[in-house]
């Protein structure tokens, strides 16, 4: 009897130093986290990553947009992956598709097609938990394809587009965010000589539901595209539907003269 009850405290002791070892284990590796800030990503033109992102963090993004012009009807699709292979550092895959309808038979409008692939990176080099302020870098190299039903013998590959950024976001409170979006785009059309330099400057402003992760915001994408001022408004809400789905809808008025009209943008999210 004597041995029974000697083994069973032996075997209850060695579970016992197991779970306290695991805890122990968690409980370091949680303190070695790298700092990082929340903050609101912009539903329309979100980030590579979450900024100050985390060794292992993954998203898929799946998106549809309606856009109406005065002459015809664009459906757009996006896809995107993100991912943070190390600390800090997000890295982004994305691709994009459009559909035109139009309004009339005699009217001539682009055709179906891919509109190009994008590759992104996004590095955190200044996060402060103090001043609830991150500050990131990133980089996009996007491929523009031409139109497939115009494609013979000419490369796939119309224009490439390099695409330097710069982000300051900041946290006012709990639940008040702001960020800061803006760089320079470098348009090459291959076979040419000729170098294109648009600029992008978005901001946006959010407010986050007490102790939920739903958020009510809006979104300013301002571009200088051929000398020429372009702006709008996005008015957005998120509804987080449990920790790893979420859904954003946003909707477009433009606030500056444009061939787009009123559009409506949604995106689906998924944390891998």
């Amino acid at each position: 009897m004597k041995g029974k009850l000697g083994f069973r405290k032996y075997i209850f002791l060695c579970v016992v130093t197991f779970v306290s070892f695991v805890g122990s284990a968690q409980t370091e590796e949680e303190a070695k986290l790298p700092e990082k800030v929340h903050h609101i990503e912009p539903l329309y033109i979100d980030l590579v990553r979450d900024l100050g992102a985390r060794r292992g963090e993954k998203e898929l993004n799946i998106g549809g947009e309606f856009v109406n012009t005065s002459s015809y009807s664009i459906y757009k699709m996006l896809a995107e992956y993100e991912f943070a292979p190390i600390d800090r550092l997000g890295l982004e895959i994305e691709t994009d598709f459009s559909f035109y309808d139009s309004y009339s038979s005699g009217e001539s409008v682009p055709g179906n097609k891919m509109d190009g692939l994008r590759l992104s990176a996004q590095y955190s080099f200044y996060v402060s938990p103090k001043h609830k302020t991150t500050l990131a870098i990133g980089y996009a190299q996007i491929f523009e394809l031409i139109d497939f039903n115009k494609y013979s013998n000419s490369t796939l590959v119309q224009e490439l587009v390099y695409s330097p950024f710069f982000i300051a976001a900041k946290r006012w409170g709990d639940n008040f965010h702001t960020l800061v979006l803006f760089g320079p785009e470098f348009k090459h059309k291959l076979k040419t000589d000729y170098t294109d330099v648009d600029w992008q400057f978005n901001t946006s402003f959010h407010y986050e539901l007490p102790n939920s992760s739903h958020f009510l915001g809006v979104e300013f994408n301002k571009a200088l595209v051929d000398s020429k001022f372009e702006m709008t408004m996005r008015p957005q809400a998120k509804l987080q539907i449990n920790e790893a789905w979420a859904l954003g809808i946003v909707t477009g008025f433009p606030l500056t003269k444009s061939e787009e009209k009123f559009s409506s943008f949604f995106r689906v999210i998924y944390e891998l």
